[in-house]
């Protein structure tokens, strides 16, 4: 017991002390920064998209998808300027916009690649034009994702009935949107976190190495948003302070939390197998 204790706290020490020492509150602000401008872009980007494929119901799902599982008090007034934006009609998809719009999107995944390269702490030896390339690829698969909910939501009454007929179990559930919203909301997150763990930082981890950081990463999102939520309806002062900027600067204050959160994930893992790699040492 008191050996599992020691071995806990080392692995902690570790990935705390890394995270302090190797910029990691600065590495969480640019990761936050950079979410925020890579987000209108990315959505503008796949709402094009799945315009010109015919998909006219994206918009609705996507900001769903992207707020749904965040804090009502900071999704409610971001949502709704991001549904104003994507509502506006677009047919230029291959026109320049709609390029940058996609290349500024990347942007958000190069500043994950980094965050997760120093947690990781390996170096980056892939070529620039290998890791742009990377990342508008996971823009794109991004957008398929969202762009293949919102078709399957047009199939959903089809699908619930279909599905009730063979599991009676599964009748209670069907009616409940909510439940449905943040399932798929979850199922999204989950996998994104995988990918980017598994694909994004130099060198090669296994599935198993990367579960215990994804499984913070989960947690700690979920309790520092109640957290957050609640101090936000208790004791901020955001709206007397910054006025009409208060939405956007609570948004701002709540992606640096989770950024440093999800970089703490890679932190862990990398820690755990620092650890694991020096007893193995140790006993051969």
């Amino acid at each position: 017991m008191l050996r599992r204790i020691a071995a806990v706290k080392r692995v902690l020490y570790d990935a705390l002390g890394h995270f302090n020492n190797d910029d990691g509150w600065a590495m969480a602000s640019h990761l936050a920064i950079s979410a925020l401008m890579a987000l209108f872009p990315f959505l503008i980007f796949a709402t094009t998209l799945a315009s010109f494929l015919g998909a006219q119901a994206f918009a609705d799902t996507a900001v769903h998808l992207v707020f749904d599982t965040w804090p009502e008090q900071i999704a409610e007034p971001i949502a709704r300027e991001v549904l104003n934006v994507l509502t506006v009609q677009r047919t230029d998809l291959l026109t320049y916009g709609v390029v940058l719009a996609a290349f500024f999107a990347s942007n958000g995944i190069e500043a994950l690649r980094t965050s997760l390269n120093r947690a990781y702490r390996v170096l980056e030896n892939r070529g620039i034009i290998y890791r742009r390339v990377q990342s508008l690829v996971f823009v794109l698969i991004g957008s398929a994702v969202f762009l293949a909910i919102s078709v399957l939501l047009v199939f959903a009454p089809l699908l619930a009935r279909l599905a009730e007929a063979r599991f009676e179990w599964i009748a209670p559930y069907m009616g409940t949107i909510t439940f449905w919203r943040y399932t798929v909301a979850a199922a999204v997150i989950i996998g994104g976190l995988i990918a980017v763990h598994v694909w994004l930082p130099a060198g090669r981890r296994t599935f198993v190495s990367i579960l215990p950081g994804i499984a913070f990463t989960l947690v700690a999102w979920f309790v520092g948003s109640i957290v957050f939520a609640t101090y936000i309806d208790n004791f901020s002062s955001y709206a007397s302070t910054y006025a009409g900027l208060a939405s956007i600067m609570i948004a701002v204050v709540f992606l640096y939390i989770l950024s440093a959160i999800f970089i703490l994930g890679g932190e862990l893992n990398a820690a755990i197998s620092r650890y694991l790699e020096a007893r193995a040492r140790v006993v051969g």
